[in-house]
């Protein structure tokens, strides 16, 4: 027996592969265990590969995320991360949020306006989790500041990632 729909709707619509939602969190989360490969770098220069993968996929397609989801995310990521319990899960819901703030005053943009709203939110994220993980006194700035230049600078490369795994995603 089937379902009574009204006129003008799709009864396919609903219907939505899993393809589309498990693709991003999937790159979100093995963005996030980037962090556990068994790899020096020097000075702790590791940029946070979870949340670029996020902000990429939130800026490039803001549908691809429920607004919900960087807090399972943010849970993986803790979990993984080291930094304080709920860390990840608080900072990366805020730059969500935000994100949907500068969208309802940007209609359109373009990619050096995603650029600089990811690099804000990449500075943010990491000076919060400074401030949330280590004592004032810890001589640890310099090496903030080089690894939040590093993940700025390394965002387009996870932004064209990113769609090109959209492009797999929305493939049939």
């Amino acid at each position: 027996m089937s379902a009574i729909v009204p006129m003008g709707v799709d009864p396919d619509a609903r219907r939505v592969s899993p393809r589309t939602w498990i693709i991003p969190a999937v790159s979100v989360m093995l963005g996030s265990l980037v962090t556990i490969i068994p790899v020096i770098f020097p000075g702790g220069l590791l940029p946070p590969f979870g949340l670029m993968m996020l902000l990429a996929w939130r800026l490039l397609r803001p549908e691809s995320l429920k607004i919900w989801s960087p807090v399972l995310l943010g849970l993986f990521d803790d979990l993984l991360s080291g930094q304080p319990f709920g860390s990840a899960i608080l900072l990366w819901t805020i730059c969500f949020f935000v994100i949907e703030l500068i969208e309802i005053r940007l209609v359109f943009r373009d990619f050096w306006q995603d650029w600089l709203i990811a690099a804000g939110a990449i500075g943010f994220v990491l000076l919060a989790g400074r401030a949330l993980a280590s004592p004032i006194a810890a001589h640890v700035d310099t090496i903030l500041a080089l690894q939040i230049l590093v993940s700025i600078l390394l965002f387009p490369l996870i932004a064209r990632f990113v769609g090109r795994l959209d492009r797999v995603r929305l493939r049939a």
